[in-house]
């Protein structure tokens, strides 16, 4: 039987807590590839540059985060919400110089529309 909708979690990990088992298998693979590190470079010495470069490429996500494409709706809210947090907090000197560079550069941009 299915538990209702909205209950409390009962047994199981907690969240948060690590997964042993893959806690495990990650160190073991980091031990195996720290034991044969000289073994490995070797092997990446023989192989054709075109191979070689693709174990480079795929070890590097490994430790180099990818890269996240973002909806420009999405970056344009974001940055909304970090002017408006800004205006927000900024002394009213401030927020009255950036409210006239706003306004200079609509007008420059109206002027180079009309033509």
């Amino acid at each position: 039987m299915a538990a209702k909708k909205g209950h409390k979690k009962a047994g199981g990990r907690q969240k948060g807590t690590p997964n042993k088992t893959t806690q495990d298998l990650r160190s073991w693979i980091s031990q195996l590839l720290d034991d044969n590190r000289k073994q490995v470079i070797d092997d990446l010495k023989k192989l054709e540059p075109h191979q070689r470069v693709a174990v480079f490429e795929k070890l590097a996500s490994y430790v180099i985060p990818k890269m996240q494409s973002i909806d420009a709706t999405v970056q344009i809210a974001e940055e909304y919400n970090q002017l408006e947090r800004l205006l927000q907090t900024a002394p009213d000197e401030a927020v009255e110089r950036i409210a006239e560079k706003v306004m200079e550069l609509s007008n420059e941009n109206k002027q180079k529309n009309e033509k």
